[in-house]
């Protein structure tokens, strides 16, 4: 069964074409990256028109990456929720037209849900070349999905059938990251360009806090996200009054480098803790990373001496926002789920996973 996934609930614009749940024909994923890294940040609107400008033109592409017409497809999976409401609006659409057009079942994929299916990619076509997972997770299956939206530990039963354990109280640690390279001087987007500098910082420069919380697997980084603050603060010989957005002038080479250094092992270390935590406690068959931050080299270095299991991670490629993830989902949901109808799906920005 071949699906056609389509992704657009930020800001990249996203077909792929998966066979089965497992094996990749087409990823093909176009980004708007370079042009938002001016603002310091997505602007929703100015990624609604660059959807609406190649979302056709990557769905196209995708097809013909993977030598497939219409004819070879059997059915379309898009990103329904969450996400910003004009990207969303762009992919559904071309969605719903294509599966009235070619008269293909619509299956609604939630994009939180499916960051943890890239992990399902075992195969792929001649013509790619990812360095995927020898096998697919088992089940049960723990999941620490980490984005710039999302931080949560969810347990998987089953396919479809999981429960949320643990999340951020505040914010998620991608915009943390975010955040703190905006205070240090790198540029957006926050992760790769702390993950850089880290690499020639000392982790153990300054000794930045884990919170502490009620809930077992909750997590929460605005405190130290202040704690960076406060910190370079003193550093620069400012007090807590001087502010955040001047700050990147004042900061030198050695101190950026320690404090994304530092701050990263934190960032990390939080998130291992809550994870080994949620695994000894329940003993699943699997464990897997998802989202952007699982790129994050440091995270899967301190997960795999946290835990004794062996963890196959997907390729950076399949960690952000991507459709693959969405096509696979998308099989998967074909087997538990009926198709919607496409004259009726809806977008829901703000739709959590407890609430599919």
């Amino acid at each position: 069964m071949r699906i056609l996934g389509i992704e657009s609930s930020c800001d990249e614009t996203a077909a792929s074409i998966v066979e089965d749940g497992e094996r990749l024909l087409s990823n093909v994923v176009n980004s708007q990256i370079d042009i938002h890294a001016e603002y310091g940040g997505v602007i929703p609107e100015i990624a609604a028109r660059s959807h609406l400008e190649v979302v056709n033109p990557v769905i196209k592409k995708a097809l013909s990456d993977a030598n497939c017409t219409w004819d070879d497809i059997d059915a379309i999976s898009v990103t329904y929720a969450p996400g910003l409401i004009g990207s969303l609006l762009i992919g559904t659409l071309a969605a719903r037209t294509l599966a009235i057009i070619h008269n293909k079942p619509l299956f609604k994929i939630h994009h939180v849900e499916a960051h943890v299916y890239a992990n399902f990619i075992n195969k792929q076509s001649d013509n790619l070349s990812l360095t995927l997972p020898k096998q697919q997770p088992s089940f049960p299956m723990l999941s620490l999905i980490v984005s710039g939206g999302h931080s949560q530990l969810v347990l998987f039963k089953n396919h479809g059938d999981y429960q949320l354990i643990g999340q951020t109280q505040d914010d998620a640690v991608g915009e943390a990251f975010d955040k703190v390279a905006k205070i240090i001087g790198l540029p957006y987007p926050g992760g790769p360009a702390i993950a850089k500098a880290a690499e020639l910082g000392d982790p153990h420069a300054f000794h930045l806090p884990i919170a502490k919380l009620s809930g077992e697997y909750d997590f929460s980084f605005s405190g130290l996200k202040t704690a960076v603050l406060r910190a370079v603060q003193h550093e620069v010989g400012k007090d807590f009054t001087f502010p955040s957005r001047e700050l990147p002038a004042l900061v030198d080479d050695e101190l950026r480098r320690n404090m994304a250094a530092s701050f990263q092992y934190t960032a990390i270390k939080t998130l291992v803790n809550k994870t080994k935590k949620a695994f000894d406690n329940f003993q699943p068959a699997s464990v897997v990373i998802a989202g952007g931050v699982a790129a994050n080299q440091e995270l899967r270095r301190q997960l795999r001496e946290a835990l004794p299991i062996d963890i196959e991670y997907a390729p950076i490629q399949l960690c952000t926002d991507n459709a693959a993830m969405i096509a696979t989902l998308g099989y998967f949901r074909s087997q538990i789920d009926e198709p919607t109808d496409p004259y009726d799906l809806e977008v829901q920005p703000s739709l959590s996973m407890t609430a599919i």
